[in-house]
């Protein structure tokens, strides 16, 4: 093969020839390929095999914080210890360690917002074309923007407040309208708690423990 004049072949062994070589690079790139998605597969398996584990033992975390909590939370209850009835944030501290237990209203809209939002972008469609700067127009880019809905296809509660800060710019009847349906749509849908921990160092000064993996 060395010693191989390709001068001397003839045209069917050029393409034989030519045919090996493809089939041994097609080889080689398969084999790399290969070798990339077990490395891929490997390293893929061994880290999501260790968050699942780690997902579920703060998930059982995160239910004993709770039952725990709530229990004590009787327990200032009967000792007089919240400020107030009805009082859902508070912190409980022993020593150099802190818990604190804040509740958060989630505020979100109902079937109500979606027939808003559909009219809202007619009416900037509309709005737009007596603009001068037409789609570049701020105003519009902005509108636009804060109708933006998030991962789980919901529309943003403070974004959509934005907007009502906007009516008197737009300063037109059925901007009006829709920012009314808006506010007509708007429920408390339910509550979520969240739990934070500290601990001071030894200079006194309270250090959070973070237990979200991405703030470590």
């Amino acid at each position: 093969m060395d010693n191989l004049n390709i001068k001397n072949l003839s045209p069917e062994q050029k393409a034989a020839l030519l045919a090996d070589l493809q089939a041994e690079q097609n080889s080689a790139a398969k084999e790399k390929r290969d070798a990339y998605e077990a490395i891929r597969k490997d390293v893929v398996g061994r880290i999501m095999a260790g968050v699942e584990k780690q997902a579920a033992e703060v998930k059982l975390l995160f239910d004993f914080v709770k039952d725990e909590t709530s229990a004590f939370y009787d327990v200032m209850c009967e000792y007089g210890q919240l400020r107030h009835e009805g009082q859902m944030n508070y912190t409980i501290t022993d020593g150099d360690r802190r818990i604190e237990v804040k509740t958060n209203k989630i505020k979100k809209f109902d079937e109500r917002a979606g027939v808003a939002a559909k009219r809202l972008v007619e009416f900037l469609k509309e709005w737009v074309k007596n603009s001068l700067k037409g789609t570049d127009d701020p105003m519009y880019q902005l509108a636009m923007s804060l109708l933006s809905r998030n991962r789980y296809g919901e529309l943003d509660y403070k974004s959509i407040s934005k907007l009502y800060e906007l009516e008197s710019k737009f300063s037109a009847p059925e901007y009006s309208e829709i920012m009314q349906l808006f506010k007509e749509s708007n429920r408390v849908d339910s509550t979520i708690t969240n739990f934070y921990f500290s601990k001071k160092d030894e200079l006194g000064v309270w250090r959070k423990i973070e237990i979200s993996f991405n703030r470590l």
